[in-house]
């Protein structure tokens, strides 16, 4: 399965504007993956994500080998088929989420040892395995297997597991095969800018589809995440699309386009709209919260989703309150049109000089710079 990346306009700074062509539809970039870990986006059917304006999908493969388990869904027509999902599909390989079952894997250079957190089975996940899960999924894009370590791992450490990313990678791409999914390799470092300018220059030689930066969300600081990010964007190939792995924050999407980066993917829209908490033009708002208890006013007039259209702050309250899965649903759906969207403007101010302007109005309106702003565990 092919993929192809066309770069349409560089602007200053480092970002730029491409297009990702798959074989189920283009995705013009800067995109933003709505995370759908087991074949859905929490609360959103595929006509709402598209409505939201989705172009690309994230989907998990260390959940979906899990549960239903990848062969059912190859059985059934394939991932595409079974979410009633038409356009493309990016699939993590599974690392994150191994890396986070903490004493319950052991790592090895064959690849990862783990006890199922579905039913307590001991499983092994290889880099082969990894990429015939996706394989067996059908998806656009698959990615290689990596090797996690935390944010505060020592030199030695993190040297070793990126390294032996490298070796997994080229794993990945000899067992993929030509009718596979395109593969994406993911860049590791940790918090060494000598050892991520290493592996990115290793995986480059791999000539893969796609590359990624990934190791963030693992204990680092904010700043340490801005310094590694912003310096790894330009150590990737710059014909080939650049993937900010489990960001972020509207701050960090429009700031981490800016350096050069393609494609992002975070569970906070999602994840938040199920907490009660709000992105919108003037600001986050917590839904919950007494003060919108008699608010006849819509959430964010700005807004184009069907709930700022039609409801009130009044009626989101209240369903929140109630508990009630409506709720559930408009709120996820306003949160993704409102970081759907503002992929929109981050396009249009890379055809421009409009870039430091969102820059300016997103640090007003959502200044708190704590935490990486990253999340890939579960949308």
């Amino acid at each position: 399965m092919t993929v192809r990346f066309d770069l349409l306009r560089r602007a200053r700074g480092g970002g730029r504007r491409g297009r990702l062509t798959t074989p189920h539809g283009a995705v013009e970039t800067p995109a933003f993956m709505p995370v759908g870990t087991r074949a859905s986006v929490k609360g959103m059917p595929p006509f709402l994500l598209r409505e939201a304006g989705a172009q690309i999908v994230l989907s998990n493969t260390f959940h979906l080998g899990l549960r239903p388990g990848s062969e059912q869904i190859r059985e059934l027509g394939g991932l595409h088929r079974f979410m009633a999902w038409e356009g493309p599909i990016l699939t993590d390989s599974g690392g994150f989420q191994v890396f986070s079952l903490a004493s319950l894997r052991h790592v090895t250079e064959e690849g990862i040892a783990f006890r199922s957190p579905v039913d307590g089975a001991d499983l092994f996940l290889s880099p082969e395995r990894a990429v015939g899960i996706q394989r067996d999924l059908g998806v656009d894009v698959a990615m290689a297997l990596d090797e996690l370590v935390p944010g505060t791992a020592d030199g030695t450490q993190v040297d070793a597991a990126a390294a032996r990313t490298t070796r997994w990678a080229r794993r990945c791409a000899e067992a993929i095969g030509p009718e596979g999914p395109a593969l994406f390799g993911i860049v590791q470092g940790g918090m060494f800018e000598e050892l991520r300018a290493r592996s990115a220059e290793e995986l480059s030689e791999l000539d893969l589809s796609g590359y990624a930066a990934g190791g963030f969300s693992v204990g680092e600081s904010k700043e340490q995440f801005r310094r590694l990010a912003r310096f790894t964007a330009p150590l990737l190939p710059e014909e080939k699309t650049r993937y900010l792995m489990g960001v972020g924050t509207p701050l960090d999407l429009v700031e981490a386009s800016g350096w050069g980066y393609d494609l992002f993917d975070c569970v906070l829209p999602t994840r938040n709209a199920r907490n009660g908490s709000l992105f919108t033009s003037k600001g986050a708002v917590s839904i919950k919260n007494a003060e919108h208890r008699e608010d006849p006013r819509p959430l964010d007039e700005a807004c184009p989703c069907w709930g700022c259209r039609n409801v009130s702050r009044a009626y989101l309250h209240h369903l929140y309150r109630a508990n009630d899965p409506t709720g559930l649903v408009l709120n996820t759906l306003h949160n993704l049109t409102y970081y759907l969207s503002l992929m929109d403007r981050i396009r249009l101010a890379l055809e421009g000089p409009g870039l430091d302007e969102l820059r300016a109005e997103l640090t007003t309106l959502y200044p708190d710079r704590q935490g990486t702003g990253t999340a890939r565990t579960t949308a």
